[in-house]
């Protein structure tokens, strides 16, 4: 009977022993809820440079007509005084380094992306054309220069590409815009040897407003930077301008001249971007 008694008080301590067990705080660290690894979009404002190489095909032709008392035998004219009607047509091309910066916004849907972008470049194209004064035509006895320079152009554009993943395929155009400065410089000195020579100087400088359109390749290299390489032609269309100076009146001799030009750009180029991070609200943890 005694020992039927202790085996039962036994029993009782330990089933109290696991209840008070059971009601202590339990000392195991919670779970750790890790938000997902970010999905790679191309979605964002974004800001970065480029560099490249352009080219000109920078058309010009020289009009001159007016009045010539002192010639002796030009050739086309046939010899002694007369009206003048002559032009001379040059390729005045430009090339050099072109570089700056953009920003623009992208909007991606599934593989589609969309966006606006805006750039501003600086250049160091240049060129200068002298004309040859020993052909029979009449401009051409009027030794001339004609200097060009392409100095600050930008363009607003807008993009649509296609992406796999982090390769970006895009497709650019826009409006399109520069500034210019041209010198046309001439010796004239009035009949057909030009002793005593006068020189004549016109200056334009003027903003053109033309239209851009090319293409290029980007690749995101982390979540928020990425390289390009592009591609663009851009024509800021025709210019007249007037020459006033460079052909001044002499020995009973006068001429007025004009300019006309047409200019196209190609340039390719390499840039990068910084892709800003755009919000994203806070995982949500269930709670119990």
């Amino acid at each position: 009977m005694l020992r039927k008694l202790l085996m039962a008080s036994v029993g009782a301590v330990a089933l109290a022993g696991s209840a008070l067990a059971a009601d202590l705080p339990s000392r195991a660290p919670p779970p750790v809820y890790l938000p997902p690894a970010p999905i790679f979009t191309w979605t964002g404002i974004y800001l970065g440079g480029q560099i490249g190489y352009a080219w000109t095909n920078n058309n010009t032709t020289l009009y001159a007509n007016g009045f010539c008392a002192t010639c002796v035998n030009f050739g086309q004219l046939g010899g002694g005084p007369g009206f003048i009607y002559d032009s001379f047509r040059v390729g005045s091309n430009a090339n050099g380094v072109i570089g700056g910066a953009h920003v623009g916004y992208n909007l991606q849907f599934n593989q589609w992306v969309v966006g606006l972008e805006g750039d501003v470049d600086g250049s160091s194209l240049s060129k200068t054309v002298n004309l040859s004064p020993y052909s029979n035509y009449y401009l051409d006895y009027i030794p001339t220069t004609v200097h060009t320079t392409l100095g600050v152009q930008g363009s607003i554009r807008g993009r649509v590409g296609i992406a796999f993943d982090r390769v970006l395929l895009y497709g650019t155009g826009g409006v399109a815009f520069g500034g210019f400065k041209s010198d046309v410089t001439t010796a004239y000195g009035g009949g057909l040897f030009y002793f005593n020579s006068i020189y004549g100087h016109d200056s334009f400088s003027q903003t053109r407003v033309g239209w851009t359109a090319g293409g290029g390749i980007e690749y995101a290299v982390t979540n928020n930077w990425s390289v390009r390489a592009e591609y663009r032609y851009t024509d800021f269309g025709r210019t007249h301008n007037y020459l006033v100076n460079a052909y001044p009146t002499f020995g009973g001799d006068y001429l007025t001249g004009t300019v006309n030009r047409h200019l196209v750009e190609n340039r390719v180029q390499v840039g990068f971007s910084y892709k800003f991070d755009t919000y994203q609200p806070a995982p949500v943890v269930a709670k119990y």
